[in-house]
């Protein structure tokens, strides 16, 4: 990758009257790179994407895609740019063919309109009218648009909403090829295991700002790992226990939850607490049944800072 950023974001801010919905944001995308960009409703997430791809400026800091302004060099960008929003206005009467020429008509380069239909599975569909369409297919459609023009760099927001899993891993397989194909790409979603599958990197958004980035394994190393069982003796019998009775793991975090049988031990050193645990079971001849070792998930780290409220936040939001 150039060492050069192809998208760089610094201390960027947005206002909407009294409300900042962007709060000093710093951001850099690299060639061929593709980062995640995860958050609630009301994160700041399509705020902070409008600003990356030039639909509006930034009240204060710097925002750069190619080098350039997006927003007052917006004639610099746009050509080198693919960008798929949530919801596009195609017209109801004409067919997907239609539709896909005369956005090719705008492009000063782009693909062959049977070629991206058929990447997109849509080429059994061209004769179609959109009208006609199910929201999964218009949602292809919106993917084909912004691939038509061979961009440089890909803005793909909540580019799978609506699709079965055929169709979503279809979408994966086409944007594993842009990104090796040297394309950038800014995703955001709602579907985790997308942002797991595709992602370089991870940001996550919390009131306005990125409160945690890095790859998958950084974002998640802050959470504990879990040990899950149900306790059974040899016959099989459910076994009755109090967290007391449970093993002292060398690295706990946080207190035992014995809940409806099943036990739930929260560890930041997974392999050492996980021989403790079966040495305790076997030495109470216990079976663990269901039992799951597991790292932190993505989804895990996600739902923990999203419901962190820290003071600074709370302060800036009542300065706000």
């Amino acid at each position: 990758m150039s060492s050069r950023p192809i998208v760089s974001v610094r201390g960027a801010r947005r206002r909407y009257g009294a409300f900042e919905a962007v709060r000093g944001v710093d951001l850099d995308v690299s060639r061929g790179e593709l980062v995640a960009l995860l958050g609630t409703n009301g994160a700041g997430k399509t705020s902070l994407v409008e600003l990356v791809e030039g639909l509006a400026p930034a009240d204060a800091g710097e925002v750069r895609v190619l080098g350039h302004d997006p927003y007052r060099e917006r004639h610099r960008v746009v050509p080198r740019v693919g960008i798929m929003l949530q919801q596009a206005g195609f017209s109801s009467d004409l067919t997907t063919a239609e539709t896909a020429r005369m956005w090719a008509g705008t492009l000063s380069r782009p693909r062959p309109v049977a070629d991206v239909l058929d990447a997109v599975g849509l080429a059994h569909r061209a004769g179609v009218r959109v009208g006609s369409l199910s929201g999964g297919e218009r949602r292809r459609l919106d993917l084909a648009l912004a691939v038509l023009g061979n961009p440089e760099v890909l803005f793909l927001d909540e580019p799978t909403t609506g699709l079965d899993p055929e169709s979503r891993q279809a979408t994966w397989r086409l944007v594993r090829g842009l990104l090796a194909d040297g394309v950038t790409v800014l995703l955001t979603t709602h579907y985790l295991e997308e942002a797991e599958a595709l992602a370089d990197r991870i940001a996550i958004m919390q009131a306005g700002r990125v409160v945690r980035e890095g790859t998958v394994a950084e974002v998640t190393a802050s959470e504990p790992a879990r040990i899950e069982f149900a306790p059974r003796d040899a016959a099989g019998r459910a076994v009755a226990l109090a967290p007391d009775d449970l093993p002292r793991l060398a690295g706990r975090a946080g207190p035992a939850v014995v809940e409806r049988g099943r036990v739930l031990l929260r560890t930041r050193d997974l392999q050492d607490d996980l021989e403790i645990v079966l040495r305790w079971a076997r030495g109470r001849d216990l079976r663990l049944h269901e039992l799951e070792a597991r790292s932190a998930s993505l989804e895990q780290a996600f739902l923990a800072l999203a419901t962190d409220r820290s003071p600074v936040d709370d302060r800036a939001e009542a300065a706000a």
